[in-house]
């Protein structure tokens, strides 16, 4: 993010989040211009420089993940860890957090004890699932799944619960801040707001719920302009949805131009499928030059 642009300078944000939505909420807010620090539990040997599991799995992951940011290490269930977590909350902004609601109260961090602690301090908490279902175990999949996005037996292609918490959690912490700072609030108050995985996937989901990447919408198949096609030397996925890039299309692929009118057609979709199965993948991106046409080619 541009330096000039950087609305979070001054803000102090401690994470004790794990694994990827807090890491990845961390790296927006680092990169709004806050100065972020996170709170690790202590490795498990020397041999293992991190407990976050991401370190493990996946270092390079968690390079970047936490680029510019400040790794504390201590063990929070004892008195000298609980006495390292007390300073830095005492110049915190923002805590975010993604335990369940029974770990944070045995480790002390429940919203009545922090906020009578640390008045001014705001709490982001992202939790699998909101409310009652908080202590519910679950991982980005299961959420996934259980908003049908995953239709079949193949894994998602991304962790898009995941992220998206991640970009809720960032939010979140925006909307806390503003929340704190408005007139009127007594002294500065700090707040606390949840941010639910489940929730996330929801709200990703919200297309298909409304039909439109089901497969009789026109992004989930049913329309010739808006699929994924094989060609010559790959695949190309073409996104020719508004009628003049239909209209394009269709021309090209040498049908008349009424077909443009009748893209649901399958006489339109195998027309179109023929047509591009015999182009190559440079053809077809000198094509999308040419006639401007969006489309993108893919290896096999």
């Amino acid at each position: 993010m541009n330096s000039a642009h950087q609305p979070l300078r001054g803000v102090r944000v401690l994470s004790l989040a794990l694994n990827l939505p807090g890491p990845a909420a961390l790296m927006r807010l680092h990169a709004m211009g806050a100065t972020c620090i996170k709170l690790e539990p202590l490795p498990p040997s020397a041999q293992i420089p991190t407990a976050d599991p991401m370190g493990v799995y996946k270092p390079a992951a968690y390079a970047t993940l936490h680029q510019g940011v400040k790794i504390v290490q201590a063990d929070l269930k004892q008195a000298a860890g609980q006495r390292v977590l007390q300073r830095w909350l005492a110049r915190t902004d923002v805590l975010l957090t993604s335990f369940r609601p029974s770990a944070l109260r045995k480790l002390g961090l429940d919203w009545s004890s922090l906020h009578k602690a640390f008045p001014t301090l705001n709490l982001v908490r992202i939790v699998g699932a909101a409310g009652t279902r908080a202590e519910e175990p679950g991982h980005d999949l299961t959420y996934q799944a259980e908003h049908d996005l995953v239709p079949g037996l193949e894994l998602p292609a991304s962790l898009f619960a995941d992220m998206a918490g991640s970009l809720m959690a960032t939010e979140a912490t925006l909307q806390a801040l503003l929340e704190r700072a408005r007139p009127g609030r007594r002294h500065g108050q700090g707040v606390c707001l949840d941010v639910s995985l489940a929730d996330a996937a929801a709200y990703l989901a919200l297309p298909r719920q409304w039909g439109l990447t089901q497969p009789d919408g026109d992004v989930g198949g049913a329309h010739a302009g808006y699929r994924v096609y094989p060609c010559k030397n790959g695949r190309v996925a073409v996104a020719a949805l508004e009628p003049h890039f239909a209209l394009r299309l269709c021309e090209a692929a040498g049908l008349p131009a009424s077909a443009a009118k009748a893209m649901r057609k399958p006489s339109t979709h195998a027309a179109v499928a023929q047509f591009l199965a015999g182009q190559t993948r440079a053809q077809l991106e000198r094509l999308a030059t040419q006639r401007d046409i969006p489309l993108l080619t893919l290896p096999r």
